[in-house]
């Protein structure tokens, strides 16, 4: 296919018409003299039109089949609720203090690649380990695509290394669960208050000492679902409870979506999100240095940086083999 064929069909799979209105939607909204009375949401709306105008910019210079491959990885994140910020959740399999401390070194992977990214990261919710490490932890990661970009992480991530807690310097396995959910402005997903168990307990996390004197955390079970959610980072009861409702929606909203799926496509089976049985990536730091994505394929001998929050090669390798399977 000659490049300017495939531009036009890139020109249809991306969406371009779509973004430009997009474009014009910002510009008249930015004009008006209330839209920085809510800055939080006037920042990611600057944010969205920076990256529109940016990629519009980029297709419209394009011009031979090696940049508009570049472009064609667009095409991943034009799910639903790929544009939105996300609420990363990781936790440490069993395997004690060893365990714990792999989940928090991703917990800290993900800080950082966020950071480098310009995302914004709250810490929600934190259940410290006794010896070292976190037991569980989510982040909410604010800004345009954050869900988009990192949906891919959703699974187990298995590290192998010579423990720093063994005396007989062995080598150790140990597991961690990642869990990506949207954070939506807008749901499908309705809760009523018969559907779910809250219970409020006092903060043990990040939050502040006036956090720790009162029952300010909030833990929210879906009685259908089994799903568990909290949050203690916020230092009134109320804010807890509504970012718990937050977190609970966009993963009942990802089951939704994928109970649509699974019927639209004929398939059988139940959905599920992250589960143990989902392994995605390993990280061996010894006898050798790897890290390698085990859908993609994709792998790397740079294991500090990976784990210093380089993460884009795995997440564009990713979007590629998505592309494939496709």
């Amino acid at each position: 296919m000659e490049s300017t064929e495939r531009k036009e069909e890139l020109r249809r799979l991306l969406r371009i018409d779509a973004k430009e209105s997009r474009v014009s939607e910002i510009e008249v909204l930015m004009k008006d003299a209330h839209f920085w009375d809510d800055h939080r949401a006037a920042a990611k709306v600057a944010q969205e039109l920076k990256h529109l105008n940016d990629f519009l910019v980029e297709f419209e210079l394009a011009e031979n089949e090696t940049e508009l491959e570049k472009l064609e990885l667009e095409i991943f994140f034009t799910g639903p609720h790929d544009e939105a910020s996300a609420f990363l959740a990781v936790h440490s399999g069993s395997g004690g203090v060893e365990a714990q401390d792999w989940g928090e070194m991703l917990l800290r992977m993900y800080e950082r690649w966020a950071e480098g990214e310009g995302y914004k990261t709250v810490l929600l919710d934190e259940t410290r380990a006794d010896e070292a490490g976190i037991k569980s932890a989510t982040l909410q990661i604010e800004g345009f695509r954050a869900y988009g970009r990192l949906k891919g992480e959703n699974g187990v991530h298995r590290l192998v290394r010579i423990s720093p807690f063994d005396g007989d310097k062995s080598r150790h396995t140990s597991f961690a669960l990642v869990e990506v959910v949207p954070e939506l402005e807008k749901s499908e997903v309705t809760i009523s208050p018969d559907e779910i168990k809250i219970d409020v307990f006092r903060s043990g996390g990040a939050g502040g000492q006036s956090v720790n004197t009162t029952d300010s955390a909030v833990r929210i079970t879906h009685l259908a679902s089994k799903i568990v959610v909290t949050c203690q980072n916020e230092r009134s009861q109320l804010q807890n409870r509504l970012q718990a409702l937050k977190i609970l929606q966009g993963k009942l909203q990802l089951l939704s979506d994928e109970k649509h799926r699974i019927a639209n496509e004929n398939l059988k089976g139940e959905p599920v999100l992250a589960s143990w049985g989902n392994q995605i990536r390993s990280y061996v730091l010894q006898p050798y240095q790897l890290v390698k994505d085990l859908r993609s394929g994709f792998e790397t001998t740079a294991v500090d940086k990976v784990l210093n929050g380089e993460l884009n090669n795995f997440i564009e390798a990713y979007a590629k083999y998505l592309a494939r399977s496709k």
